[in-house]
């Protein structure tokens, strides 16, 4: 998996590494810039020659700066360093690197005002005379632990690299972090520099991987700066992203014995449509096939069955009284059928009719079985709170923030503004101490969370915000769990591989894709993956 520390978890990597492993910390700094530069090297060819403006900030951001400065140097290139503090403020390694640089006689200009910011493009245009343009601009301003508004002349020198970058076309280069962009919450602080690449130093952090914020942090490249392995059994991460390392993980649990049968692959249940919505339930069957469950049955309204049994052939049904909903007056009829089961999938289409509300209430006390619950089903929980049993197994919520603000009785506005502090408020409300409870909190970057981990997911694209996709991620998830998969597990690679369905189908065909269209396209992503994992394995 690939973690993803916060800043004050960054910190403490950093001083584990140097407290306890005693590596100085000058030579992570070492290690950072000396890597930055051969990442340059390797993605803009030999710096020989070339001159690079350096915009120096306080702290160990500016340190990293220098180190950069200094290899460069090394290489018969032409750092211009752009201070815009006073060098002398900077203290401890950076102070350090900043002595040598000194000694090296490196070109420098001290900008810490506004009025001194007109001398960086003077001098560019100067130095363009004898060594052509740029070959970067590289922001070594603010790391990771911005945590303010940036103002005043570090804006302004913000929005000058921005305007070189872009009327000249000279990439720009972001150290550890671009300046200007939440490192945790992934927002931006008044302004922010947009990279062409951004040189992370040991782990990529949350708010570098948001899909927002690709404008801003460009590839996104992490540099080994030589922490080690056993410091991450001393901090604690909880949130990551897959990797992979998880992507081989997850070809493992998915190959098949040359004896396998459609029994050893599990029988997923869903509950779900009324009139007018049976393409809910109809989608999530479609993506428990196409994701490989061995079994799937749509339970039916009476009045609704002709529909189901002539629109997909390969679900069966399982017909009750009720003409047109789900009712709690069917429940010996699901209990019933619920004897084979592996999974049940409840909510998409439903609808919320009382009676309908009662069946719900009623199954996610009673089932032992994993439980994803979608759509109606979340909004029948939110309206009946009260009268929510504690459950006897496994559930799985899946929420779109519409439906998470339902649930926690907030707007969707307060949970789009901190969604990580929305999931982990749903899962204390609904949690319970007997039985296991994941929640994914759907939209761009989904996150899932069982309770000590939270996955935040990198793939699925704005193509997506069309009717019916969560329908599918449901039966997808259904599936997993029907194929021995931890609810868990079912649910952050369900959510990760929806996304890359998603993401296939716009290079292919830009927008305009449909769920059913997402749904068909899992066989080909999931073939892709078991082939990946044995070309590794080879």
């Amino acid at each position: 998996m690939m973690i993803l520390p916060n800043s004050e978890q960054m910190r403490q990597i950093d001083q584990c590494a140097i407290n306890e492993f005693k590596i100085p910390g000058i030579v992570l700094m070492e290690n950072a810039g000396a890597g930055t530069v051969h990442l340059m090297e390797r993605l803009l060819g030999s710096a020989a020659n070339k001159h690079f403006p350096i915009f120096i900030g306080p702290g160990n951001n500016g340190g990293d700066g220098l180190v950069i400065a200094r290899h460069l140097h090394q290489g018969n290139a032409v750092p211009l360093l752009v201070f815009l503090i006073e060098p002398e403020r900077l203290k401890g390694d950076s102070a350090t690197n900043l002595a040598i640089v000194e000694k090296l006689g490196l070109k420098t200009l001290i900008c810490s005002s506004s009025s001194s910011l007109h001398e960086i493009s003077q001098t560019i245009d100067h130095l363009s005379v004898t060594h052509g343009p740029p070959g970067a601009l590289v922001d070594s301003i603010f790391g990771t632990g911005l945590d303010r508004s940036v103002e005043g002349h570090f804006a302004e020198a913000i929005e000058l690299i921005s305007e070189l970058s872009r009327v000249r076309g000279i990439p720009v280069i972001a150290v550890d972090t671009p300046s200007g962009l939440g490192s945790d919450s992934g927002t931006v602080l008044g302004c922010c520099i947009k990279a062409w690449t951004t040189a992370t130093y040991g782990y990529a952090k949350v708010g570098q991987v948001l899909p927002d914020n690709l404008p801003h942090v460009g590839d996104l490249n992490v540099i080994d700066i030589g922490i080690p392995p056993e410091v991450l059994g001393r901090v604690q991460v909880n949130i990551a992203a897959i990797d992979q390392h998880d992507l081989f993980e997850l070809s493992n649990s998915l190959k098949r014995p040359a004896n396998s049968h459609k029994g050893n692959y599990g029988h997923l249940l869903i509950l779900g449509g009324s009139p007018g919505k049976t393409g809910a339930a109809l989608l999530a069957a479609r993506g428990a096939i196409r994701s490989g469950c061995g079994l799937v049955s749509i339970c039916a309204p009476s009045g609704l069955n002709p529909i189901y049994e002539s629109a997909l052939a390969e679900a069966m049904t399982v017909v009750v009284k009720s003409p047109d909903f789900l009712s709690i007056d069917d429940r010996e009829t699901i209990l019933e059928h619920l004897a084979d089961k592996t999974c049940v999938v409840i909510g998409p289409g439903t609808g919320q009719q009382r009676e309908t509300a009662e069946l719900v209430l009623f199954l996610y006390e009673q089932l032992t079985i994993p439980m994803v619950i979608d759509a109606d089903a979340l909004n029948i929980l939110a309206r009946r709170k009260k009268d929510i049993g504690a459950p006897s197994g496994p559930r799985i919520l899946t929420p779109h923030p519409g439906e998470m603000a339902r649930l926690l009785g907030v707007t969707t506005k307060q949970v789009q503004a901190d969604r990580r502090a929305a999931l982990q408020s749903c899962y204390d409300e609904f949690k319970t101490p007997d039985s296991e409870l994941i929640i994914i909190l759907k939209g761009s970057a989904s996150l899932t969370t069982g309770g000590e981990m939270v996955w935040l997911n990198r793939t699925g694209n704005p193509a997506m915000a069309a009717g019916g996709m969560g329908d599918v991620l449901s039966g997808l998830v259904g599936s997993f769990i029907c194929q021995g998969m931890k609810p868990v597990d079912a649910s952050r690679y369900g959510v990760y591989l929806h996304g890359c369905c998603g993401d296939d189908l716009q290079t292919r065909t830009g927008a305009g894709f449909s769920a059913s269209d997402l749904a068909d396209e899992l066989p080909t992503v999931l073939g892709n993956i078991m082939r990946g994992y044995d070309e590794n394995r080879a």
